[in-house]
């Protein structure tokens, strides 16, 4: 191997190196944080997965499967395909309803254990929405 190609490929290692440990790194809080929502049973049983995503400020972003860019009762019948098709008022829909907000609570009050994290805001998971074939808009 000539010397232009063994620098060469060893700056171009590096590169590749350093953009591995970027994308795989977690900020040792949120990693705390979801190690935490995953030992709770509650959160831990729940069809969705909650997960801190970062922390900026002491405001925890939380991922949720619902937001006002798509109705709590389209999330239902993502994580529970039996009430898909049901109207909103439902009583099996309000029921999977008010256990959503129950483990939403509860996500937020291990969140806020830490100490550090004095607040928490919910931010729409749109991976999880295109993995189950939903599409928003960029701007909802």
């Amino acid at each position: 191997m000539d010397r232009f190609t063994r620098n060469y490929s060893i700056i171009l290692g590096t590169i590749a190196l350093v953009v591995l440990v970027w994308a795989l790194y977690e900020d040792p809080q949120v990693s705390a944080l979801n190690d935490l929502l995953d030992q709770d049973a509650t959160v831990a049983g729940y069809p969705y997965r909650f997960r801190v995503l970062r922390v900026e400020n002491s405001v925890a972003i939380v991922s949720t499967p619902r937001s006002s860019a798509f109705p709590v009762y389209r999330a239902l019948g993502l994580l529970y395909p039996n009430l898909a098709n049901r109207a909103e008022d439902n009583p099996d829909v309000m029921q999977a309803q008010q256990v959503l907000a129950e483990t939403q609570k509860q996500v937020k009050a291990i969140v806020l254990t830490l100490g550090k994290v004095k607040s928490l805001r919910w931010e729409l998971d749109r991976n999880w929405l295109n993995q189950h074939g939903i599409q928003l808009n960029s701007g909802d």
